[in-house]
């Protein structure tokens, strides 16, 4: 409910409940869904909250979670949107929207910053910045699809256990 701005800005959200303050999840297993997540078709948080809520509960967990993360959105979307079609030029609507918006990146950077300490971890700072910024090239510049992006990566690190590239760990 109060992930404004869609799937991908209620996924620090996410994170917290999860990882943070319920303790389902680890970081590297949450890395490990929203990497997933990101590569199948359809909403990020619904396919996250599935997998969490199977993780959790089982089926009746997964199907939980799913009407969760769904209905409510369902229902306030029918609500608004005949209001808002009413006010859509509104300064008030506007400004609102305006004042959310750093909020959400602020929240976006934080989860990408500890993702990416993570991958350091594992990866080494050189591995780190460089997939990041070819990753930011290909999808800002390139207009490279994020799923396929992720594809190459999770082939990446897949064959990246078997085939040593030039990590910082190797030299240590």
């Amino acid at each position: 409910m109060l992930g404004y701005g869609g799937g991908p800005s209620s996924i620090p959200l996410v994170h917290t409940e999860v990882v943070k303050k319920y303790k389902w999840m680890t970081d590297e297993e949450f890395s490990d869904v929203l990497a997933l997540g990101n590569s199948l078709p359809g909403p990020i948080i619904t396919k996250m909250g599935g997998y969490i809520g199977y993780r959790v509960g089982g089926v009746i967990g997964l199907l939980n979670a799913v009407l969760a993360t769904v209905l409510p959105t369902v229902f306030i979307m029918i609500g608004l949107i005949g209001t808002l079609s009413r006010f859509q030029d509104s300064p008030v609507i506007k400004g609102m929207t305006q004042a959310v918006a750093p909020v959400v990146g602020v929240m976006l950077f934080s989860l990408a910053y500890s993702f990416a300490k993570k991958a350091k971890f594992d990866l080494g700072w050189t591995v780190t910045l460089t997939l990041s910024i070819f990753s930011l090239i290909f999808y800002q510049f390139m207009n490279i699809h994020p799923g396929f992006i992720i594809g190459v990566l999770l082939l990446y690190g897949l064959l990246g256990g078997k085939v040593k590239v030039f990590t910082e760990k190797e030299k240590e």
